[in-house]
Parts: C-alpha cells; sequence; structure tokens
C-alpha cells in the first residue's frame, strides 16, 4: 500500500515536498518524484508486489505516468490476455499502464482488487478510485494549480484558508462521515467509489464506472446453488490476497466474518496468526475468550492485545488528528492500536472482515426495517401519522415509524446516526425533515433504476456505498496506514459482492435469521457454537473513558465559542450518554468539536 500525491500547474518544489513529508507513514520503502514543468508526480512506497527497485513510482511507459496504491491481484491473468512481448517489471503497476495502453481508461472494468491511481497521459490526467473506496483519493482545483493526495492532510497546505464545508457537516452526523464529494475542508473532495476523474486544460468531468446492483436480480433461486457460488468465490477471493510473500496476518473477533476468513484461510493451508483486542475490566466489550476458542479450533497462534484507559488517553489526540477529519466511529482508536501492535510485530499485510454484514444481512436492525415496511400498506393510518407527528421522541423507532406513515424513505443507511428531526433540535439554525435525502437521492434513483426492488437490496446497496465506503473503509484506511499496513477484505472482492446480489432476496432473508446463508456454508468449516454465537460487534468502552477523562468539557467550550447547537439540548444528549444512551451521538458530537476547535478556533 501506498501514498500517491502530485501537482498540475504552478508549485513551490520545496512546498510540494514538505506536503508529500505527511504522507510518509503510507509507504516508507521508497519515496519517488517526477518533476517537469507543470507537473510534480510522487509516490511514498510499501512494497508488497514485486519489491524490487525496478518497480518504484511513479512509473512510466512511454509518455504516460502513474502513481498507484493498491493491489491488483489479478495482474499475472492480464499480463497473459495483454502478452506483451517484453515486460520489465513484476509489479501490477507496470500491468496497469500496460491496460490502459490497450483498453484506455475503461482498463478499471478489468481490474480486481483494490486501487487508487493517478495517471498522466498527455493533456488528459485521471484520478481513479476503486469498486468499494477501499483507497482514497483526495483532490483540490485551485486556481493556480489542481492537487491530490491519499490523505488531505497532504493538499491542505494549498488552501489559502481553512473553512468548514457545512455539507461535510451534516452528511456527517446524519450517516457518521462526509458524503462524496464532500469534505469538511471547503475546497478539497473526495472521489466517490466506483468512479474516475478526468483533469484536462483546466476542466474536471467524472465518470460513475461501476455500480455493485449492475447484475440481474434473483438470477440465483436454488438455495443449495447459492451457497455452492458464494463458497466457491470466497474461496477465490481469499486465495488471491493470500498471494504474497509479505508477512500476512489476521485480525480475529468472537464473530463469524472473521473466523470464516481464517477457516478458509486454513482449509487453503494457511493458518495465519490472528491478534484479538481485550478490555480489562471491561467483560461485556471483550471478546478475548470467544476469539481464543476460535483460534483453537483452528490451530492458529493467537495474540491478545489488552487496551487500557491510559492508552485511551494517550493515543486519542493523535489518532483524531492522524484522521484529517471527523469519522464517528468509536472504534478507530481500538484498531489503530491493534495495527502498532500487527505492525511492529512485522506484519506487512492484515485480513479484515469488512462488508460481510451488508452482503449477507448481519444487522438485526435490516430485518426490523424490513418488518416496518409493511406498515406502509395500512389503508387506515391516518391516527397514526398524526399521533407520530404531534408526540415527538429521540428514539430512532419513533422516526422509522414516522417516515413510513408519511410515504418518505425509511431505511437511510445502517451508519445513519442524528435524525433530522434531530439535527433540526439541536442546531440554532433550521434543519427540515427529509433535509438529509438529498445526499441519498443520486444512490436512491440508481436503485430505482436497477432492475432490482426488493427493499434489502437498497439496504446493502447504501450500507456498501456509504456505511462501508465512507465510514468502515476510510477507518481501515487510515489506521492501518498509519502503522505502514496493507488491510486486505475478503467479503469485499466485487465479483463475490454481485454474486451475493444476484441470488433471490428471499435466500438472503431466509427466516429472518442474520447471514442465513453464511451460517450455512459456515458449518463446513467451524463449530455450532462459534457459528451460533450473539454478535457483539466491535464494541469498546469508549463512553466511559470518556467521561473519566473529563474530555467532554470539549464540547461546551467549543459551543461556547462556535454558538452551532443549543446549549441545553447538548445537555441532554451528555445527561443521556453517562445513562448509557445515545452514545455515538455524543462521541460524534466530541470528534467534531476536537476537529473545530483545532482547525477553526
Amino acid at each position: 500500500m501506498c501514498g500517491v500525491f502530485g501537482i498540475i500547474g504552478d508549485y513551490s518544489p520545496h512546498k510540494a515536498r514538505e506536503a508529500l513529508k505527511t504522507l510518509l507513514h503510507r509507504g516508507r520503502d521508497h519515496c519517488g518524484i517526477i518533476e517537469r514543468d507543470g507537473v510534480f508526480l510522487a509516490h511514498q512506497r510499501l512494497s508488497i508486489t514485486d519489491p524490487h527497485p525496478r518497480s518504484h513510482q511513479p512509473m512510466s511507459r512511454g509518455k504516460r505516468l502513474i502513481s498507484f496504491n493498491g493491489e491488483i491481484y489479478n495482474h499475472n491473468e492480464l499480463r497473459k490476455r495483454l502478452s506483451l512481448s517484453e515486460w520489465e517489471s513484476a509489479s501490477d503497476t507496470e500491468v496497469i499502464l500496460a491496460a490502459y495502453e490497450a483498453w484506455g481508461i475503461e482498463c478499471v472494468n478489468h481490474f480486481e482488487g483494490m486501487f487508487a491511481f493517478a495517471l498522466m497521459d498527455g493533456e488528459k490526467f485521471y484520478l481513479v478510485r476503486d469498486r468499494f473506496g477501499k483507497k482514497p483519493l483526495f483532490y483540490h482545483q485551485g486556481k493556480e494549480a489542481f492537487v491530490f493526495a491519499s490523505e488531505i492532510k497532504a493538499i491542505k497546505p494549498f488552501l489559502t484558508s481553512v473553512e468548514m464545508n457545512k455539507d461535510a457537516l451534516h452528511s456527517y452526523l446524519s450517516f457518521l462521515a462526509p458524503t462524496p464529494p464532500h469534505t469538511f475542508y471547503r475546497g478539497i473532495e473526495k472521489l466517490e467509489s466506483g468512479e474516475w476523474l478526468c483533469f484536462e486544460k483546466n476542466k474536471l468531468s467524472k465518470y460513475r464506472y461501476y455500480d455493485v446492483l449492475q447484475t440481474p436480480s434473483s438470477e440465483i433461486t436454488d438455495n443449495n446453488e447459492a451457497k455452492r457460488r458464494i463458497e466457491e468465490e470466497l474461496h477465490r477471493s481469499i486465495a488471491i490476497r493470500l498471494n504474497t510473500e509479505a508477512p500476512t496476518a489476521a485480525l480475529l473477533s468472537g464473530g463469524l466474518d472473521s473466523a470464516m476468513i481464517c477457516a478458509i484461510a486454513a482449509r487453503q493451508g494457511k493458518k495465519l496468526p490472528v491478534y484479538t483486542l481485550g478490555y480489562n475490566e471491561y467483560g461485556a466489550y471483550d471478546e478475548r475468550a470467544n476469539a481464543a476458542v476460535t483460534a483453537d479450533y483452528l490451530g492458529l497462534e493467537h495474540t491478545e492485545v489488552i487496551i487500557s484507559q491510559d492508552d485511551f488517553h494517550e493515543h486519542l489526540d493523535d489518532l483524531l488528528i492522524h484522521m484529517d477529519e471527523p469519522l464517528n466511529d468509536p472504534a478507530a482508536l481500538p484498531l489503530y492500536l491493534l495495527m502498532k501492535k500487527i505492525g511492529g510485530d512485522g506484519y506487512k499485510v492484515v485480513l479484515s472482515g469488512e462488508g460481510s454484514d451488508e452482503l449477507f444481512l448481519g444487522y438485526r436492525q435490516y430485518f426490523e426495517y424490513l418488518d416496518i415496511e409493511k406498515a406502509a400498506s395500512l389503508h387506515h393510518k391516518n391516527w397514526l401519522k398524526k399521533y407520530f407527528h404531534s408526540h415527538f421522541s429521540m428514539n430512532r423507532e419513533w422516526e422509522w415509524y414516522k417516515r413510513v406513515f408519511d410515504d418518505t424513505l425509511l431505511f437511510r443507511t445502517s451508519g445513519e446516526k442524528f435524525t433530522d428531526l434531530q439535527q433540526n433540535k439541536l442546531f440554532r439554525q433550521n434543519v427540515r425533515d427529509n433535509e438529509s435525502l438529498r445526499f441519498l437521492n443520486g444512490y436512491r434513483q440508481i436503485f430505482e433504476q436497477s432492475s432490482h426492488s426488493d427493499p434489502s437490496m437498497w439496504y446493502s446497496m447504501i450500507d456498501l456505498k456509504l456505511f462501508v465506503g465512507e465510514h468502515f473503509l476510510a477507518k481501515l484506511d487510515r489506521v492501518s496506514m498509519a502503522h505502514t499496513i496493507e488491510a486486505r477484505t475478503p467479503f469485499l472482492d466485487h465479483r463475490l459482492a454481485e454474486t451475493v446480489l444476484s441470488i433471490d432476496p428471499r435466500l438472503r432473508i431466509g427466516d429472518g435469521e442474520t447471514k442465513a446463508l453464511l451460517k450455512q456454508i459456515a458449518r463446513n468449516y467451524l463449530s455450532d457454537a462459534i457459528i451460533d454465537r450473539k454478535k457483539k460487534g466491535f464494541a469498546n468502552p469508549y463512553m466511559e473513558w470518556l467521561i473519566a477523562s473529563g474530555r467532554l468539557e470539549l464540547i461546551r467550550e467549543v459551543n461556547t465559542k462556535t454558538g452551532l447547537f443549543y446549549p441545553e439540548v447538548i445537555e441532554e444528549y451528555l445527561d443521556l450518554a453517562r445513562r448509557g444512551r445515545f452514545k455515538q451521538h455524543v462521541w460524534g458530537l466530541y470528534v467534531l468539536s476536537h476537529w473545530i476547535n483545532r482547525e477553526l478556533l
């Protein structure tokens, strides 16, 4: 994994190099720079595929240049298809250049893997992001230059001033992370997953090249066929991600997803060393015991990493600064510390289970939503509609029923946190009901124009796009790359995802059991005790530690200076959080306050 950075237009070589230094953590094996009139293209390399110096970047082929972050897992197959007489390296970077030479920018449709790259072809300059958004790309179009990078911190020096993007603020409160193209920095945008842009003669154009719902609906209607196809794709996906000489480990929770990755890897002859988080004195959050059972069952070397309240206090500020902008995920710090241990033990690659819940309907609330959707068909619902309008509640269930009776969109990602009405109550400025839908309308239009109509397909699609793509994967990229580790996510293989989403929704939903299909397959690899455990999620005692630290006072202090929110509503949330409710709402307010305090005040 690597860091990409570049400038098209006028630039100061010294300023460009100083900005590049902020990406050193993304790749410490080599720093490459190409400077020309009006072009500065650079690369921080973490050597995984063909670590030889011949594969250093930026790489050129003829007049074309590339700086590439990621892995193209099918690069050897593409080499055979492209059948060139001579190759100068064994790298996947050279394959991208050759594929572009053969197919133009449509070459992206031939790649299997995770990638974000900048490719220069004469006056055309392309930025490309992979199908699910595993690798990030940010950009800024200024008066003098077009600047792009793998992280915001490398672009920030090129802003004339730091101002908050209000669209990022509202989409962050709604969905845990800013929705594309927004970032918290006005003037800096992010490329969307499955999208490329072309910058040519100071003009910028974008194109969406991938849609996970482009597969036919209900193509697979037999349960046994569905299981066979999923199992085949899982084996393929995991095998290609283990095809590396780099030292590789895996994350192991007490749940099914990470256990399945490790079980299939073991079946393929690769018993991965595994790492699990734990918290002394917080048994409700600790998954070490369950993970130890799985590791023992599979015969894996198991390392437990225990995080304390002191660790939380010592590293929280550094983490939040490293993340560049607010991301409402309390698991970011524990995962950051876990990656630090894995990197310290010498591993360059780690496998993680993101995407499984969204593909296999692993959240209990999916089934709650499906049940509530039925209320829309009630013939006599006017009384209920009036009742809900006149009896406001902060509880999310109130909001769900109100939407159904108002005939508006019910499901707005599993990551929805502050509803529009909660934001209206919180903000000093008016926030209209259903205001957040403007961030989803484009995706909803894609869904409605697809061949799919079952609500569960919408749940999976929008969660893969935002909850996973802009929230989980943003977290995973930053915390793994902070310690120069490449994180690979086998469930987020586009061929596997397309297979799962081409299965008749009735088979995915089954009798209302979460991950029904995956659990049926898992019984060939794991014990019933492991498969049937109650899901915990990546929980941790963040609120207990945040309260004990006294850090919550920052929310009050920042709000006093900015006047963004009603103080009495802030106090209401803080009181609820102390009683164990609305905890992630308050964490989101704290992370936001931390960013405002250091960037704007």
